[in-house]
């Protein structure tokens, strides 16, 4: 009976210990990060589960949309897993091609947040730019460096993203960064930012790297000027920007960093709030592009996944301003905004018949299964024609929007916003694009 007796409490013993484990606190290897509530901004719109998505993408939607409607971020998942990363952009006559490198050691929050909350604002800028009378592709790559994170045999750095066309993915990537560590390589990071990434072999087209840290540029096994060799050979022009004084940049290097290329050496104060402006418009824009957003058609593996991002994206972004978001929705007017991979309207747009052909009918959402094909079109069609009427109504906004701004900067007399992120990469890229022929609008 005594041996009994002890099984028993061996057993409950045991019991105790595997509860205490699943419960414990989480070890120094994982980070708890704040949580965004996002319910009201989604108007608790349920996740459509009308596709069977792949593992990964079943993990991510259980993060995104969890438990009451919040957004948890769980560092031991790597993200490059749970979005595939977006196809090769397809050829295009003119290209813009970006590439932004991003120190993201302890002291970089600043920047990490202003690129955060003025991407869409360079972009949607990028996007007001022709050649030879046609819009130019905008691509964009992000690599982050200088993190303890990342894998010291590959020199702490990570590409985050390719060059690509799909900027939801690029948003989504960039608000996933966060700082910690370490060495900052910045001519290991040039040197494998010009060899990883699929640089357009045009000379006409336009190719930028801007590489924003505040350490010695020196840093690291890779020779910067070996880095700026290779860049200044495809044709790819470096941009520097010190997170700090200026005079110090120059002598920690980042000033000959930028000019082994033809580039420009800045200096930005990363601490610095960037100044954004409301406008009378603000609220009528954001009524559209919730609008707007039910356009979208999501179809196949990635179909209501990646509607959810472009949803989220909007929360994120509104979470710095609603000048931020209000970027964004003036972005989805521009032809450079396309959704193939996922959207029904963008991937039907020249043809038809054969991208329906090779749709089944699970790959559909659920309101769609049940159609016959003639509905199917119409509903199509019908979503299309209003995504043109709304895209129509917020063109006439921005319009309204950016004589609001310009006559408001006037005012202020710009204060607060010369030293930061967006300007100094925009005053340098518009410099630059005309001298390849990109006309601003």
């Amino acid at each position: 009976m005594e041996n009994v007796k002890s099984v028993f409490i061996l057993i409950f013993l045991l019991c105790i210990g595997m509860f205490s484990c699943q419960v414990s606190e989480p070890t120094n290897q994982e980070e708890i990060i704040p949580e965004i509530n996002v319910s009201n901004a989604l108007n608790n719109r349920a996740v459509p589960t009308q596709n069977k998505l792949p593992q990964a993408n079943q993990q991510i939607q259980q993060q995104v949309l969890g438990q009451n409607n919040k957004i948890p971020v769980d560092r031991r998942i790597n993200v490059t897993d749970t979005f595939p990363e977006p196809a090769a952009p397809p050829f295009a006559r003119n290209r813009i091609q970006v590439a932004l490198l991003l120190d993201t050691s302890n002291s970089m929050d600043g920047l990490i947040d202003q690129a955060k909350s003025q991407l869409w604002k360079m972009v949607n800028e990028l996007a007001k730019t022709a050649k030879e009378g046609e819009d130019p592709q905008i691509e964009i790559s992000l690599f982050e460096y200088g993190n303890d994170r990342l894998d010291a045999v590959k020199g702490y750095i990570r590409k985050v993203s390719r060059l690509t066309i799909d900027l939801e993915f690029v948003s989504d990537r960039l608000f996933e960064l966060k700082t910690k560590g370490g060495s900052e390589f910045c001519g290991w990071a040039i040197k494998d930012a010009v060899e990883i990434l699929d640089w357009s072999d045009n000379p006409n087209d336009l190719k930028i790297i801007f590489i924003a840290g505040n350490e010695e540029f020196t840093q690291g096994k890779i020779d910067y000027k070996l880095a700026c060799q290779k860049a200044k050979e495809k044709g790819i022009i470096i941009n520097t920007i010190h997170c700090g004084d200026y005079d110090t940049g120059v002598r920690h290097m980042w000033g000959d960093g930028a000019a082994c290329s033809g580039g420009k050496y800045m200096n930005i104060d990363q601490s610095k709030k960037v100044v954004h402006i409301p406008t009378p418009y603000d609220d009528k824009v954001l009524e559209l592009n919730k609008k707007l957003n039910e356009t979208y058609i999501g179809y196949g593996n990635l179909g209501s996944s990646r509607k959810t991002m472009q949803e989220l994206n909007d929360v994120k972004s509104e979470s710095y301003s609603s000048a931020n978001t209000r970027t964004r929705a003036f972005y989805k007017t521009k032809s450079n905004y396309k959704n193939e991979t996922w959207d029904l309207v963008d991937a039907t747009e020249t043809n038809y018949d054969e991208v329906i052909k090779k749709v089944g009918d699970k790959e559909l959402p659920k309101e769609m299964q049940e159609l016959s094909d003639q509905e199917r079109k119409k509903y199509i069609e019908d979503k299309r024609a209003e995504r043109k009427k709304l895209q129509i109504l917020l063109k006439g906004l921005e319009k309204n929007v950016d004589e609001f701004i310009a006559k408001k900067k006037k005012e202020m007399a710009a204060e607060g916003e010369e030293n930061t992120l967006d300007n100094v990469m925009m005053s340098t890229i518009r410099k630059q694009a005309e001298k390849k022929k990109f006309l601003f609008k």
